[in-house]
């Protein structure tokens, strides 16, 4: 493969740089130095970027498009253009929320068939086995964006509300950028869309959802044998709906089997033996409105806060407006959050951290009820990652007595 300059020096970079045996040349905005690292590859300032001398150019996802890399570059791929000829049959899912989750249930149940996964995951495509006969890639907006020759053979895009509008500019870009994809498929490959959305002109074979119970009856699958609620219901849909369409194929056990992510509506108890619900990896506004829908049986304590990335939250509160709830806010939004609680007459306490919301909730809540942390925002305002903001939830509950 020729070997590109690298904007980034991050994950699917150096995948990409050790995938052609090194000696490649980097730009990144955290290099105030040149150097050389252990791979020989060179690291360079991106404001020493020349377009005139380089003719292939491959982006880590991440960079916007008013980069000034991303504007001079001649030549630019994404990492999916960059193995386009050598992608497999090809599997690319999306969404606002939920997109890992399915990612990992539809690896569950091909994996006997052989195939990998990889993507926004974890897993760069240059450290995926080219001869695995289904590549299944969780497929962020960055990517797509950056995206204009690789196409997937099938199309999964779950629900989408405006996210990362700090880099999209506008909810318009953000949806045009998740339908992408519909560009490039061919005649015969199926796209699974989400009902309202501004498609573009396709020739795939679209499938437009609008409910769990539409996949049911679509895909005829009957999810009175499936184990999980609600979003987690509708990702096992979407991941059971792939394989009836390629292999005619609902393996129900298989798909109870999967056992979801930490730090995803992990459920606890105190030492009073009441329900905690550490939700730290709903980091935007879907997927908070999908735990409360799933707890909204009982009354809930619902911890909310973080960085937002600009997120517009009035659908969050709208719905909360209409539950048995009560908000306590945590976070660098905690103002923004305290003005729309007002606004809709959401009843809240400001605790400012996670540890003063859990321990006033400690205090007030019943037997019956559930805590939440569905924080609807980004971790790292107060904590490393959602990871952490997890570990730390789990770490003030064990200490009330």
């Amino acid at each position: 493969m020729k070997k590109p300059t690298l904007f980034g020096y991050g994950i699917t970079t150096k995948a990409i740089a050790k995938k052609v045996g090194g000696s490649c040349t980097f730009y990144d905005d955290n290099v105030k130095k040149p150097y050389i690292d252990e791979d020989k590859n060179q690291i360079l300032p991106s404001s020493l970027f020349d377009p005139n001398s380089s003719e292939l150019e491959v982006t880590t996802p991440s960079l916007p498009p008013t980069h000034p890399l991303i504007n001079s570059a001649k030549h630019l791929l994404s990492e999916y253009d960059y193995f386009a000829n050598k992608m497999p049959f090809s599997i690319w899912i999306s969404g606002t929320n939920g997109k890992t989750t399915t990612t990992q249930m539809l690896q569950h149940l091909l994996e006997k068939r052989g195939s990998v996964a990889g993507g926004n995951i974890g897993t760069p495509l240059a450290e995926l086995d080219p001869q695995a006969p289904i590549w299944i890639l969780e497929s962020s907006s960055f990517t797509l964006h950056h995206t204009n020759i690789a196409s997937p053979n099938i199309y999964l895009l779950l629900p989408i509300t405006p996210d990362h509008l700090d880099w999209h500019g506008t909810p318009e870009q953000y949806e045009s950028d998740k339908l992408k994809p519909l560009l490039t498929m061919k005649e015969g490959e199926m796209a699974l869309i989400p009902k309202g959305l501004t498609l573009p002109q396709t020739n795939a074979f679209v499938v437009e959802y609008d409910s769990t119970q539409f996949l049911e009856n679509y895909f005829e699958i009957d999810s009175s044998k499936i184990r999980f609620k609600a979003a987690f219901l509708e990702d096992a849909l979407l991941a059971l709906a792939v394989t009836k369409t390629l292999f005619d194929e609902i393996d129900y056990e298989k798909i109870n089997n999967f056992t979801l992510d930490n730090h995803r509506q992990e459920e606890t108890k105190d030492s009073l033996g009441r329900l905690w619900v550490n939700d730290s990896k709903a980091t935007n506004l879907d997927a908070a409105i999908q735990a409360i829908k799933t707890y909204d049986d009982r009354f809930i304590h619902l911890i909310v806060g973080g960085n937002d990335k600009g997120a517009d939250l009035t659908p969050l509160f709208k719905l909360m407006a209409t539950k048995q709830l009560h908000l306590y806010t945590i976070g660098a939004n905690s103002k923004k959050l305290a003005l729309l609680a007002k606004k809709y007459g959401v009843e809240f306490t400001s605790s400012q951290t996670l540890e003063n919301a859990i321990n006033t909730i400690a205090t007030n809540r019943n037997q019956n009820d559930v805590a939440l942390l569905s924080p609807a925002a980004a971790s790292f305002d107060q904590f490393n990652s959602y990871k952490h903001r997890g570990e730390e939830f789990f770490r003030f509950v064990k200490k009330i007595k």
